[in-house]
This record gives C-alpha cells, structure tokens and sequence, in this order.
C-alpha cells in the first residue's frame, strides 16, 4: 500500500526573470558547450513508459528514441512549461507536459518503465522527497537516467561551491544549488547506480561553479507484485 502523494499548487515553482535567461541560454549551451550531445547520450536506449521530471523548456524531447511510447513530461514553472509544449508539439513521440513539483509528482505508483532527471536535482527544494517520489512512481526494475551537476572532485572548487549556495546563486539561477551530491543522494535513496561517468559544461575553458557534472543510469531495486515464483 502506497501513501498518498503531498499536494503542492500547481505553480510552486515561479522564478519568471530567470525562466527567461534561461530558454535562450539554454539553446547556446546546446550547441556551444555540447549538451544536446549529453541528452542524446542520456535517452539512448530508452523504450516503454517515460517520466522526466523538470522538462524545462523541452529541450530533451527531441532526443527520445521511438521505442519510448510516451513521455510524462513535469514542469513547475510556468513560462517553462509554455516552451515545453511547444517543443512537445514538434517530438517525434508523444510527450503530455503536465504541471507539477518534484516531490509531489500527478502520477500513479510504479505507473513508468524508466524516469529522466535532467539538470534537475540542482534546484529542487527537497532532494529525499524527490528520489523517494521517483521510487514511487517508477516500476520495480525500472531505469532512471541522470544528467546533473554537482559537488565538484577538487577542493578549491567544492569550496567555492559552498559558499555561492550559501548566497547569490540560488537566487540568480532559479534555486539551483551547485554543490549537491547527486550520486550519493541516489545511493541514499536506496537506487542502484549501474554506471556513471564524470564530465565538464563545457568540457574545455575555465570551470565555472556548475561544469562538473555525472551522466549515468540508476535502477529501482525490487521485484513487481505480481511476480510469481515458478
């Protein structure tokens, strides 16, 4: 027996300035830094039942291959959400772009073969909750596929990590926090990390406070409730 999902208002996320910047930063970064590459990495191989929790602008919806059924595709902030359903308008696979938090996703429990987290994990408000609402909604066996930045391997780095999300860049960037742990905080909810690897946004030039990031695939332990031993 599952819990009952917390409600959140449909628009608990409103960072409007920043919502701005960021559909036309994040079409540069594309293409200039070399994230459409990583999303495309990040989808490969996918097929079934899809959710991405913070589509953003829907930039990732152009990169599900055609095995993938469908995509649930959860957006918080509204101006985001509008650019998503314009991009889910031009998938090659059907994409439903619904209102909603992280940590209270619309959907039913183990309802999805695979979930995407995709420069997510970074600003939202409760990490545990999230994971565990992932757990939640994801079959036993399913795949989570991440692509987010984090806690960066050197000191100097880390340091100056810490001390901007104590500050200026939560609320420069949307409540994004830089030096989050996204690979222990999957481990803690209780996924198994099948593999990962380490890169840098953008992978040459100086490191900024969000380059380091992990790109990997994540399991959901666990067996369904109707299997039958035979």
């Amino acid at each position: 027996m599952h819990s009952r999902r917390p409600s959140v208002p449909k628009d608990a996320v409103h960072h409007p300035l920043f919502a701005r910047f960021y559909v036309r930063f994040s079409v540069t970064a594309d293409d200039r830094a070399g994230i459409a590459a990583h999303r495309a990495e990040l989808l490969s191989g996918l097929s079934g039942r899809v959710i991405e929790i913070g589509a953003g602008n829907g930039l990732n919806f152009a990169h599900y291959p055609g095995a993938v059924s469908e995509v649930v595709a959860i957006e918080p902030e509204r101006l985001l959400r509008r650019h998503a359903v314009r991009a889910a308008l031009r998938a090659d696979v059907p994409v439903d772009v619904v209102p909603g938090a992280a940590e209270a996703l619309p959907v039913k429990s183990e309802a999805f073969d695979a979930a995407v987290l995709s420069l997510t994990l970074c600003s939202v408000r409760s990490v545990p909750r999230a994971l565990a609402e992932i757990t939640r909604v994801l079959r036993p066996g399913g795949e989570l596929r991440f692509f987010e930045h984090g806690r960066a391997e050197g000191r100097v780095l880390a340091r100056t990590q810490r001390a901007l999300d104590r500050t200026v860049w939560p609320l420069l960037f949307g409540g994004c926090h830089t030096a989050r742990d996204p690979l222990a905080a999957l481990v803690r909810a209780g996924f198994v990390v099948e593999t990962y690897r380490r890169l840098n946004v953008p992978p040459k030039g100086p490191r900024l406070p969000s380059s380091p990031c992990v790109l990997g695939t994540a399991v959901r332990p666990g067996t369904a409730d109707t299997d039958v031993p035979g």
